[in-house]
């Protein structure tokens, strides 16, 4: 399947840039009879980008996901090419938006994985809506919280950007050079006078408003799916908030990423696809057995 881009509207009219990697497998391989495509090796993997983030950011990791898997991305609301100013960021808004792009694309019970805001999101998705994921991968993302001062600390960091930035070169060294800078600068767009984000402050504030205010243990403790959280060993998720995750629900998976910060899959893609798929191998093992168990008579 060839890549293709779709605007896919969601419930309240905001509409999300979608890319659809395609992928998937060959005939017969990965595939456990009877489930159908999607399962198995060939489970398809939607890709949740975080803060001030987009879409094509994830290109690294969905270049190691492809040969096996058909791979979704979309750039969230108020980011990218998506609307630029939804009326509505709260993170119930956010879960709707990956439940219109997987029923638009028809996208089979898919893989949720999602970085920092991106995590958090699919991490609320997966609780409220458990018949529509098979498993949740959680890059530098959990549910502590409240944080009162996240929204300064966002506006501060936005408003630290020495826009526009005069080159690609410029904005790739601000934003610490190597693969995550570049993939940062590749976010900003082109003007007359240089090159400014794709994101509006005040919109990106709003969208950490309600981390601001609470914490999510509870959606936390509704997650059903196997899930994997991952860290990197420089990165600002705390130990602490991963081994409680792990506390409240004992099944859940640790990893921690070397050489890796906050951006995991822009530092370590190919550490990354590694764990990854170590933990949907595994994954796949008790689907085939729940698929077998379920259809013996």
């Amino acid at each position: 399947m060839a890549r293709t881009t779709e605007m896919v509207t969601s419930e309240d009219g905001v509409r999300l840039a979608c890319t659809d990697h395609g992928g998937g497998m060959g005939e017969g391989e990965g595939f456990v009879e009877g489930m159908g495509e999607g399962v198995g090796e060939g489970r398809p993997v939607l890709l949740l980008h975080g803060l001030a983030g987009h879409a094509a950011e994830w290109d690294p990791l969905v270049r190691l996901l492809r040969p096996a898997r058909r791979v979704v991305a979309y750039d969230a609301r108020g980011h990218g090419a998506s609307e630029r100013r939804p009326a509505d960021v709260s993170r119930a808004a956010h879960v709707r938006d990956v439940v219109a792009v997987a029923e638009r694309l028809a996208i089979d019970r898919p893989v949720l994985v999602g970085q920092s805001l991106g995590g958090h999101t699919a991490m609320l998705a997966a609780a409220a809506h458990p018949e529509l994921f098979s498993a949740l991968v959680l890059i530098e993302a959990g549910p502590r919280g409240p944080d009162p001062e996240v929204p300064a600390r966002i506006g501060g960091w936005l408003d630290s950007w020495p826009v526009p930035f005069a080159s690609m070169e410029e904005a790739t060294a601000f934003f610490g050079g190597g693969p995550a800078g570049r993939a940062w600068a590749a976010g900003l767009a082109d003007h007359p006078d240089g090159l400014r984000p794709r994101v509006d402050r005040e919109v990106m504030v709003a969208c950490v408003a309600e981390n601001a205010r609470r914490s999510f243990w509870d959606e936390w403790e509704r997650v059903r799916c196997p899930t994997l959280v991952v860290r990197g060993d420089t990165g600002s998720m705390p130990e602490a908030e991963a081994t409680e995750m792990r506390v409240r629900r004992p099944g859940t998976e640790l990893r921690v990423i070397p050489s890796a910060a906050h951006d995991v899959h822009l530092d370590q893609p190919g550490a990354l696809h590694e764990v990854i798929e170590a933990f949907l191998r595994r994954t796949d093992d008790g689907l085939a057995d729940l698929y077998k168990s379920d259809h013996m008579f």
